[in-house]
């Protein structure tokens, strides 16, 4: 296991994805909690049907996986909905990730995570590296790559920990406001940076 471990967060939009791909491209291990989330509501698995029973079961599709995108629509319409959904998912996705940087095996490792500050996995990493965006680019970016509405892509914002307040948690702060290239050398140099604090 990784002892030094780099929390990846942002809001949607901001670009996590292509932030973590390029560690991952730098050989560091990327433990995702999307992954986490798709691997513990897995067609079979306990909270898959804990889901069918509360929502129903027109919330799954034909060959009984999830609908993400309807459960999405749902939970981000009703915040009690969204509230029951968090309570049963998010000690389920703490666990999958601890169990994922066991195995993690280079010399430092990053979890990326939409709501690190909000689930409070923050407090299991040695540096928060946030990766921010103005809104309008945020909003911009979700909607052309999901195809949802604008008040949708707000309402997930909402629920999120605001700007100011993962900012405030952050020890390292990437602005990715502009070319999707300009990310490779600002990754670089937080890289070797880490290196070099997984070494002392």
């Amino acid at each position: 296991m990784s002892n030094f471990v780099v929390g990846l967060t942002g809001g949607i939009g901001s670009g996590k994805t292509a932030v973590s791909e390029r560690f991952q491209a730098l050989g560091i291990d990327v433990v995702d909690a999307d992954l986490g989330s798709r691997a513990v509501l897995a067609r079979g698995q306990p909270a898959l049907e804990a889901i069918a029973d509360h929502f129903g079961t027109d919330l799954l599709t034909e060959n009984g996986c999830l609908n993400r995108a309807e459960l999405r629509r749902r939970v981000f319409a009703n915040p009690e909905e969204r509230r029951w959904l968090e309570q049963l998912t998010r000690p389920l996705i703490g666990a999958w990730l601890q169990e994922q940087l066991l195995q993690a095996a280079s010399p430092y490792a990053i979890v990326a995570n939409p709501v690190l500050i909000e689930t409070g996995h923050n407090r299991i990493c040695r540096r928060v590296l946030v990766i921010d965006a103005p809104e309008s680019t945020q909003i911009e970016r979700t909607m052309r790559r999901d195809g949802n509405e604008e008040a949708q892509v707000r309402s997930i914002m909402a629920a999120q920990a605001s700007r100011e307040q993962r900012l405030a948690a952050a020890d390292d702060v990437i602005v990715n406001d502009g070319a999707i290239t300009a990310l490779d050398e600002k990754v670089r140099e937080l890289h070797e940076r880490y290196l070099t604090m997984a070494t002392q």
